[in-house]
C-alpha cells in the first residue's frame, strides 16, 4: 500500500537494469469487447494489463453476463464470446474515470438486439465528452438517454440494435468516440457510412481498425469511402477469431516514463518487449524519437529498447513539438523539461483539458511550484528551464499521469546527496494503469546504487 504522500529518493548513481511494462491499456479493453463480440465460447487474451481501468471494463462485462476468467500471474485474460448478444437483460455498470471502457461498453450496450443497461461513473467521468457518441448511435436508431445533463453520463439505454445509415461525428476531444462508433458499425442490420467532422488522434484509430480486422479472422470491416469517410459493412457474426487467442504488447504510454529515466538519472536501461518508434499498434511509440532528439540514445534489439543517456551528455530542450498524435506522453517531457538546456514548447494538446483532469493547467502550476517559467496557452505549454525549487508536495489531481511523470523527476539528485525533495500525493493513483509502477522505479533505485 502506497502512503497518501510519497517523497521520491533520487537515485545517487546511473540507473541499470531492466524494466518489464505491463500490457497496454488501451488494446487491453479494446480486446475485451472485441472478444465478447466474437462468436465463440472462449478467447484467450495473453500479455493483458491488470489495473484499475482493464479491471472497470472486465467487471462490467461479468455484470452483462459474459464469462470473464483471469489469471493475473501469467497475465491471462479468458473471455466467452457472444457473437453480438448481451447474455444478461438488465444491467447496471460502473466505469469510474475510465474513458475507454466509458465509451466502447456505450456502444456495446446500443449494439445489442435488446435490453435495458445503465451506464454511469465518477463525478468527473460525468463532465468528460460523451455527447458525440451518443447522438452518433442515436443517428443509426439507438435508443439513448441522457439521465442527467444532456451528452453526459449517466445513461439509460434500452438497446434495440443499430439499423444502420450515415452518421458524422466529432472525435476531436476524443479518438474513442470514432473508435468505439466503428468497433460497433458491422454489427448494425444495414452498412454504416461515417463522416468525421474535425481532427482526430489517427494512431488510435488506426488501432482499432487493425484490431477489427485481427478479430475478423483478417477481414477488413472497414473501408475509406473518402472525404475523411468510412464505410462498414453489416456483418453477421463479423467477429470469428479463429486462432483463439490474441497476444497484447506491452505498452507504449507506461514506456515513456522509463525512456524518460535515464536522461534525469544518467546510465542505462532495458524495457522488455517495447516498440520502437512506428512499430506495433500504437502511437505512443513515437515518444522514443521525442527522447532521442532531447540526447538520448534508444535502440531496437531482439528484446525491446535499450536507451541510455551518458554522463556529460546534453539534453536539449524541444523548440517545438506537437504532441497531439500522443498527447498521452506530453506529461512526461513536461516534467522532465527543468532539466534540459533551452526552453520547450509543447503543442496539440487542447484536448488534454477534457481528460482525467485539466493536464495542461495542472502542469503549469505545479512545473511553478518548482521555480519554472512556464507560458500556458490554449493548446501549448512553453517550459523555460529555472533552477529547481524543492517542493513539498506535488498534486496529482487523482491523474495517474501526473504521478508517474513528476515521479520519474523526484528521481533526479537534487541536493546531490540522495535526500528527496520531491513529494507526490496520492501515488495510489497510478494503479488506473501501472499499478507497480512505484515500485518497480524503488526496485531499480535500489539496484542501482548497488545496496
Amino acid at each position: 500500500m502506497l502512503p497518501a504522500e510519497l517523497p521520491i529518493k533520487p537515485f545517487t548513481r546511473p540507473v541499470t537494469g531492466e524494466v518489464a511494462l505491463p500490457g497496454s491499456k488501451s488494446i487491453t479493453n479494446r480486446a475485451l469487447l472485441f472478444a465478447a463480440l466474437c462468436d465463440r465460447a472462449g478467447v484467450k487474451l495473453t500479455g493483458a494489463l491488470f489495473s484499475e481501468d482493464t479491471h472497470l471494463m472486465a467487471e462490467a462485462l461479468t455484470k452483462l453476463g459474459f464469462q470473464i476468467q483471469t489469471d493475473p500471474a501469467r497475465g491471462e485474460i479468458s473471455v466467452g464470446g457472444q457473437g453480438g448478444r448481451i447474455p444478461a437483460a438488465k444491467a447496471d455498470l460502473f466505469v469510474g474515470l475510465a474513458g475507454t471502457a466509458a465509451r466502447f461498453l456505450t456502444a456495446l450496450c446500443a449494439a445489442a438486439p435488446a435490453g435495458v443497461y445503465r451506464i454511469d461513473g465518477v463525478p468527473q467521468m460525468r463532465k468528460r465528452p460523451m455527447r458525440p457518441l451518443i447522438e452518433g448511435l442515436r443517428a443509426l436508431g439507438a435508443d439513448i438517454r441522457c439521465t442527467g445533463e444532456e451528452g453526459f453520463f449517466p445513461l439509460e439505454i434500452q438497446a434495440r440494435g443499430l439499423a444502420g445509415g450515415t452518421v458524422e461525428i466529432d472525435a476531436s476531444e476524443s479518438s474513442q468516440l470514432l473508435s468505439a462508433l466503428l468497433s460497433v458499425a458491422p454489427l448494425a442490420r444495414g452498412d454504416v457510412t461515417v463522416t468525421l467532422r474535425g481532427p482526430v488522434r489517427e494512431a488510435y484509430v488506426a488501432m482499432t481498425q487493425r484490431m477489427m480486422e485481427a478479430f475478423a479472422n483478417g477481414t477488413s470491416l472497414v473501408t475509406q469511402a473518402g472525404n475523411g469517410s468510412w464505410r462498414i459493412r453489416a456483418t453477421p457474426r463479423p467477429y470469428q477469431l479463429a486462432a483463439g487467442s490474441y497476444a497484447i504488447e506491452p505498452d507504449a504510454s507506461a514506456a515513456s516514463y522509463y525512456l524518460a529515466l535515464p536522461l534525469v538519472t544518467g546510465g542505462q536501461l532495458r524495457l522488455l518487449g517495447a516498440r520502437d518508434a512506428g512499430q506495433g499498434l500504437q502511437g505512443d511509440t513515437a515518444f522514443a524519437d521525442v527522447v532521442r532528439q532531447v540526447g538520448a540514445t534508444v535502440r531496437a534489439g531482439p528484446q525491446g529498447l535499450d536507451v541510455a543517456f551518458a554522463a556529460g551528455g546534453v539534453r536539449t530542450g524541444l523548440r517545438e513539438r506537437n504532441f497531439h498524435a500522443i498527447s498521452d506522453t506530453f506529461l512526461t517531457l513536461a516534467a522532465i523539461a527543468p532539466l534540459l538546456n533551452g526552453p520547450t514548447r509543447l503543442t496539440g494538446i487542447a484536448h488534454t483539458r477534457k481528460q482525467e483532469t485539466d493536464r495542461v493547467a495542472g502542469m503549469a502550476r505545479e512545473l511553478q511550484k518548482l521555480g519554472q517559467d512556464v507560458f500556458e496557452e490554449p493548446d501549448a505549454l512553453t517550459i523555460n528551464p529555472r533552477p529547481l525549487v524543492p517542493a513539498r508536495v506535488i498534486e496529482t489531481y487523482g491523474d495517474h499521469r501526473f504521478a508517474m511523470s513528476f515521479g520519474i523527476l523526484g528521481c533526479h539528485d537534487l541536493h546531490r546527496d540522495g535526500r528527496p525533495w520531491l513529494t507526490i500525493r496520492n501515488p495510489a493513483c497510478c494503479a488506473k494503469t501501472f499499478p507497480d509502477f512505484f515500485d518497480l522505479l524503488e526496485q531499480l533505485r535500489v539496484k542501482s546504487s548497488g545496496a
